[in-house]
């Protein structure tokens, strides 16, 4: 089976059978008020955030405040200290879970996240390659100036991933620093660097499409199964995904075979109470024309974009909810089951590493890495970050 046909199971179901099953389910009980963090009030995730609390609300008389958050720490630091239920997170979420990159740390570890909902809208997330290249698959990138952006892992690792599917690595090409993502656009169209790691729809995007240079996105061929593979030993949370909003005239009418994962990931921690799990879940998929086209992004909570064998395990209640409603596989919950293992795998190991855990900051990020690798290996999990 193609690893993202299950993709595909959910959307071929009949909406007929869906409404007959929510029908006979539990109640939708939600606390008085509830705390989440979002991205920044101008994002998209903040403004989906308030969508859906403006529904929670009007629905079921939950109150949301939500917390905007710049980075990833603030984000994700009121989560861990169980001051918010929630985090609408980006794909940081998921190196928390796996304890890597910033999450390495003395002061983080894995994190025991569970995921309640994702949005997975029409943009994708793709190298923004200069339009006076020729480029037209990743594999045309070679001995190409790529931008590196120091400190921002999710974005260097998305371009690394885009190298893969073409059978590169950083080696092949030329890598060129650049402090912060915006600036690493105006050296494209400065002409000092070729290609950056965006989302289609972003305003630095749209600038490189009207400049000189223009834009171009690289294809990735759904039936390269080499590619897909290669791409997500490097970053198994991307998935193939038609593009039909971007700069450059990528519309409806004139999609590019790219790819995508989820943002937000709305995440909470395992122990969050099953009742506001199950609550949103159901909330959100049973009040979806609600809320769906009163923020961008918004449309991507629809059952049928939820990847329901995705990176980090869903939270109990969710999965309840889905077999409820008699979309949830046997198929699944074995890759559930998965996840959940590799999760208390991580645990496990990180709690031994912390009673003897060197005292150096980079030391322990090393000694860290290695022995999350060997607890990973050993119960016949890929490390995939090394």
């Amino acid at each position: 089976m193609h690893p993202f046909a299950h993709r595909l199971l959910i959307a071929a179901l009949p909406l007929s059978l869906l409404g007959a099953a929510v029908s006979q389910a539990n109640e939708v009980e939600l606390p008085s008020t509830m705390a989440w963090t979002a991205y920044g009030t101008n994002s998209s995730g903040y403004a989906q955030a308030v969508a859906i609390g403006n529904m929670l609300q009007n629905k079921y008389g939950s109150s949301v405040r939500i917390l905007p958050g710049d980075n990833d720490v603030s984000r994700m630091t009121p989560l861990k200290q169980g001051r918010v239920d929630l985090c609408a997170c980006g794909i940081a979420s998921y190196y928390g879970a796996e304890g890597v990159m910033m999450f390495a740390d003395r002061d983080w570890g894995p994190q025991p996240l569970r995921v309640i909902t994702t949005s997975t809208a029409s943009f994708g997330l793709s190298l923004a390659v200069a339009g006076d290249l020729d480029v037209e698959t990743p594999a045309d990138l070679a001995g190409k100036r790529i931008a590196y952006i120091r400190g921002d892992d999710a974005l260097n690792k998305g371009t690394e991933a885009y190298l893969a599917f073409g059978g590169l690595t950083w080696d092949d090409v030329e890598r060129v620093d650049y402090p912060g993502y915006a600036r690493s656009f105006d050296g494209i169209i400065a002409g000092d660097v070729d290609a950056s790691f965006t989302t289609t729809v972003t305003p630095p995007a749209q600038q490189l499409a009207s400049s000189p240079r223009g834009i171009s996105w690289p294809v990735l061929d759904p039936n390269d199964e080499a590619g897909w593979e290669r791409m997500a030993a490097v970053a198994p949370y991307f998935q193939p995904h038609e593009v039909t909003a971007g700069a450059g005239g990528i519309s409806a009418n004139n999609p590019v075979p790219s790819a995508s994962y989820p943002y937000p990931i709305v995440v909470a921690n395992q122990d969050l109470d099953d009742n506001v799990a199950y609550g949103l879940i159901k909330a959100m998929q049973e009040n979806y024309d609600d809320y769906k086209d009163n923020a961008p992004g918004a449309v991507g909570y629809a059952l049928e974009y939820q990847d329901l064998q995705w990176v980090v395990p869903f939270h109990d209640a969710v999965v309840e909810y889905y077999k409820e409603i008699d979309v949830w596989t046997d198929e699944m919950q074995a890759h559930q089951d998965q996840l959940v293992e590799r999760q208390n795998v991580l645990m496990q190991a990180w709690e031994q590493f912390m009673q003897d855990a060197p005292s150096d900051a980079d030391t322990f990020t090393t000694d860290w890495m290695a022995a999350r690798a060997t607890a990973l290996t050993d119960a016949g999990f890929e490390p995939i970050f090394e």
